[in-house]
């Protein structure tokens, strides 16, 4: 195996695992969106907060280390921010 191909599946892998891990995240999100029970329960805010909070320094560190793009990373955020985003405001309309 070539170098550049041990690179390239590095960053398969990388990108596929930070995928799974964005993807546990957002089945938290859905869970809590199908029941709005977060107003009862500030613990599973706090589970949500941690796990984004695990996931970003993971993608801070497959940056520095070249495996995904910076945009990338930013945008596998961005997209959980925004469900975490319709979860506080459908919780406050309850």
């Amino acid at each position: 195996m070539l170098a550049s191909e041990m690179i390239i599946n590095h960053q398969e892998k990388a990108q596929a695992l930070l995928k799974a891990d964005a993807d546990k995240i957002l089945k938290l999100i859905k869970v809590q969106m199908d029941n709005l029970t977060m107003p009862q329960c500030p613990l599973y805010e706090e589970v949500l907060d941690t796990q984004m909070f695990g996931l970003s320094r993971e993608i801070d560190f497959a940056v520095r280390l070249g495996l995904i793009e910076e945009a990338e990373g930013k945008s596998l955020l961005g997209e959980l921010e925004r469900e975490l985003s319709a979860l506080h405001e459908a919780s406050t309309r309850k």
